[in-house]
């Protein structure tokens, strides 16, 4: 099979050098890959690394190799035209059609799917103009993805910064993937692990880093899904292409999964919610006692998020997902408890996982089985976590089907 041929439009902005990042996981990936920067860009990184590192010349001028007729060939051959960083100036051009140099002209001869990753300052994405021009451009059909949140050029922070490669490669993918089974769904994914505070310096946690749930928003939003990401706690980047909410507590995220819920064709509850929370709060922080003696910290049962979602649901066909950290006792194993929490659950289907000695937390890959309510099992093999999100949105979308 031939590889697929990715265009690589690199604009005039500092995030230039993330790019090169990107294009190494295009190459690495098997993926043949034309770089097409702009002037300014050459400014930032220079030709020779980007013709280094996709093995072919680089070129921003329409009259350079003018035989080929390179700025209408370069478009009509490609599978995927990707444009990062997308300035402020790039999305204008693209909006109105011009064509002023190679990549301009590359994007009015192109007719496979093109992915914009918009980069620049916040006020620059904010302006009415820069917002028309992105609604031009997805009513055309246009991917463009949101900006991440974070640290700009300079001393500013804000919402303008350019995704992380590995997201951007991942909505790449799923645009050069046949999989567009999500295509018009909406799903809500939680993430992480929930807080609840003793006192302004402790509190009850677990270990739980949300890397499962990032990798189920990111897998879903390859598919074509709208996304929204509810997160507790976690210290990953926000996914590209994903509305990202953020929580402590578990009733901060009970109040955001059940109204992100609402409209959703499913949801996957891959946070690990605390079950426990302290019946009380210290305003001030707990201090040692002179005498050695511990204090003794009252506990309460939080709600049951899954449940009350399977209970509840709020529109026709909303699929359900769980997610269960187990370990086996002298009452079960593994999968008997997990039995027993999917009939209490009353989701659909129920991803369990064990737990313990390097398992599921804070690492990269995982291993589950995947129980359903209708009596299936599914044995995903230690691999990426990002596998294991393929399967779960594989059976999620053959329950709409």
């Amino acid at each position: 099979m031939t590889a697929a041929r990715v265009v690589l439009g690199v604009g005039g902005g500092i995030a230039a050098y993330k790019v090169a990042d990107l294009l190494r996981k295009f190459t690495e990936a098997g993926y043949q890959v034309k770089v097409v920067p702009t002037a300014s860009a050459l400014r930032f990184v220079g030709a020779p690394t980007w013709a280094a590192l996709s093995g072919q010349p680089v070129s921003t001028e329409v009259w350079d190799t003018v035989e080929d007729v390179p700025h209408v060939r370069i478009g009509q051959h490609a599978d995927l035209v990707v444009v990062a960083p997308a300035t402020a100036d790039l999305l204008a051009k693209a909006a109105h059609g011009l064509a002023d140099d190679l990549l301009t002209n590359t994007l009015l001869t192109a007719r496979c799917p093109v992915l914009y990753v918009p980069a620049m300052h916040t006020e620059m994405w904010e302006h009415p103009a820069t917002q028309a021009n992105v609604a031009t451009l997805r009513a055309r059909g246009a991917t463009v993805l949101e900006p991440a949140v974070g640290r700009l050029t300079g001393a500013d922070s804000g919402k303008g910064r350019l995704p992380e490669p590995a997201d951007i490669f991942a909505v790449a993918v799923g645009l050069l993937s046949p999989v567009r089974d999500l295509v018009g769904r909406h799903v809500v994914v939680s993430a992480g692990g929930t807080r609840e505070y003793l006192d302004p310096v402790r509190f009850l946690g677990n270990r739980s880093s949300g890397r499962q749930g990032y990798a189920l928003a990111v897998t879903a939003a390859a598919r074509g899904a709208k996304v929204t990401l509810v997160a507790a706690n976690t210290a990953l980047p926000d996914p590209a292409g994903v509305d990202v909410i953020r929580v402590v507590s578990t009733a901060d995220l009970r109040d955001a999964v059940l109204a992100a819920a609402a409209p959703a064709d499913a949801v996957v509850m891959a946070a690990a919610p605390a079950d426990f929370r302290p019946a009380s709060y210290a305003s001030s922080k707990i201090k040692k006692r002179d005498d050695g003696s511990a204090p003794t910290i009252e506990l309460v049962q939080n709600p049951d998020i899954l449940a009350e979602l399977s209970a509840n649901r709020t529109r026709p066909g909303q699929i359900v997902v769980g997610f269960a950290a187990e370990t086996g006792d002298y009452t079960g194993s593994v999968l008997d408890h997990a039995r027993a929490k999917l009939a209490r659950k009353g989701c659909d289907l129920l991803v369990v996982n064990e737990v313990g000695d390097g398992k599921a937390f804070e690492v990269a890959e995982n291993a589950a089985v995947v129980l359903g309510a209708d009596g299936s099992v599914t044995e995903v093999p230690f691999g990426p976590k990002e596998y294991l999100a393929g399967v779960v949105w594989d059976l999620v979308a053959a329950r709409f089907r």
